[in-house]
């Protein structure tokens, strides 16, 4: 290796206080936003009582606001100056707000429980508030990214370490979740509802919350945007912003993949716990299941391993065959009855692949970042990476519309009793919901990631930035 890449390794390098203080960006992110995304529509059809045709709507109207909101964000961060740097400052001004609207989405004052209307209201403006407030602290996760190291292998670091311990809060607080909120609302006095009671979920959502805060604000305070450009000391205009992903083909490949691969992640996490429960008759087994995020750990830890020998776009590669391969072994399950052994096995391959997915993606829109400024002499690290924001919930929200329009047209029967049987057309909805439509998803992302080629080109890129940045902050 030359000496001018040598000094592209060894630059930026970021201490492990504050790669900590990093990684709890997205361990706050998914301590309420997971369960948000994977029980907010049962929430709404089994403690509510709401027709799941009314989500319907719902995620429709979140799905068009999530396709303009991004994109707001990300210029703003890029119009924004302030002694804390460009995205940091969103974790403080945003997070309090984000957990109101999350522990909203999961309450049930009583002035609302009188109509079908006043409960549709009232999760409509807490489901969309979240939403929009998850994209402001979302995004300068990964818009910080580029602005904390210039070291493409230091990237890596950063993005699985945050990955790490994003994961583990899913791990801890998607199992406790339906225990938690049956435990909380016996304390309330509601055990005979279990995981329909309302105070449990209430309380729930509020502890989560609270953490959530926490994590925020050491995010917040422990990192430093270091990486200094001539782009970032200025307000870059949208039209400048935009030529930022002209002929960016690595952009173009990540964003499709965020928004096709996590539009099954949601279609298949909000339809698991239906499946559990009418499918399998096993509703604590799909609870136990949720522990198998822990095995997403393991394959983060190793993901700079994999990359180090093999490249980013293989190792994600892997993860994504993972991911294909488990849906097909619940199918087979299915034909099996509901062969638990294969469910566990084919559980278990998910979430270890996943790990392998996850950490990399905001890695490769970093790249998208420094390919934009390679080809097109811009760096809109706000404009290009609220795409992923974007892409992510426009996905997850088409994601679950199409899962509310399944169930609908199966028959789904909205129950807040606990003796419910469902008709097999709205057992087949949730077998297409669990397994099929994520699958076909799953496929269409591993296609659209082999055209992702930026590791063959990396260092010379990484190598001619620096010195483009050398040279404008010399001048």
């Amino acid at each position: 290796m030359d000496r001018e890449n040598l000094s592209v390794k060894n630059s930026h390098q970021v201490p492990w206080k504050e790669r900590i203080a990093y990684s709890m960006s997205d361990f706050g992110c998914n301590t309420v936003f997971q369960v948000l995304g994977t029980y907010f529509l049962v929430f709404c059809t089994d403690t509510l009582g709401i027709a799941v045709a009314a989500t319907t709507g719902l995620f429709l109207i979140t799905a068009i606001i999530d396709s303009i909101d991004g994109v707001f964000w990300g210029q703003f961060i890029d119009r924004t100056h302030t002694k804390w740097g460009k995205s940091r400052p969103y974790w403080l001004w945003f997070t309090i707000p984000f957990v109101i609207f999350c522990i909203m989405s999961f309450s049930a004052p009583k002035f609302i429980m009188g109509s079908e209307l006043t409960k549709v209201i009232w999760i409509y403006i807490g489901y969309i508030g979240a939403k929009i407030l998850y994209s402001a602290i979302n995004i300068p996760v990964t818009s910080i990214l580029p602005s904390l190291t210039s070291n493409p292998q230091e990237r890596v670091a950063l993005s699985t370490i945050r990955q790490f311990f994003g994961n583990f809060g899913s791990a801890i607080f998607l199992p406790l979740t339906l225990p938690a909120v049956a435990f909380f609302g016996s304390v309330w006095g509601e055990s005979n509802k279990g995981t329909k009671s309302a105070a449990g979920w209430s309380t729930w959502a509020i502890i989560l919350g609270v953490i959530t805060i926490i994590a925020m604000f050491t995010a917040f305070f422990g990192t430093h945007e270091r990486v200094v450009t001539k782009d970032s000391q200025r307000s870059v205009p949208m039209k400048e912003s935009i030529k930022a992903v002209k002929g960016n083909y690595p952009w173009f490949i990540i964003i499709f993949i965020n928004f096709v691969y996590w539009g099954g992640f949601a279609i298949r996490s909000s339809a698991l716990p239906y499946y559990f429960k009418y499918n399998l008759g096993q509703e604590g087994l799909g609870s136990l299941t949720l522990l198998g995020t822990t095995l997403q750990l393991v394959t983060t830890a190793m993901v700079p391993f994999f990359v180090k020998k093999i490249g980013k776009r293989n190792t994600m590669m892997i993860g994504m065959i993972g991911t294909v391969v488990s849906q097909l072994l619940l199918f087979m399950s299915e034909k099996l009855n509901g062969n638990v052994p294969i469910i566990l096995i084919a559980i278990s391959m998910f979430y270890l692949s996943q790990g392998l997915i996850g950490a990399l993606i905001a890695v490769m829109l970093s790249d998208a970042v420094d390919f934009g400024e390679w080809k097109n002499g811009i760096r809109a690290e706000g404009f290009v990476t609220s795409f992923s924001s974007f892409s992510a919930k426009l996905g997850m929200g088409i994601g679950s519309m199409i899962l509310s329009t399944v169930l609908t047209m199966g028959h789904y029967i909205e129950s807040t009793g606990n003796n419910i049987h469902q008709s097999s057309t709205a057992l087949n909805a949730i077998s297409l919901g669990f397994i099929w439509i994520p699958f076909v998803l799953y496929v269409i992302s591993a296609i659209a990631l082999w055209f992702n080629d930026v590791d063959k080109f990396e260092d010379k890129m990484t190598s001619d930035l620096e010195e483009k940045h050398t040279r404008e902050l010399g001048n």
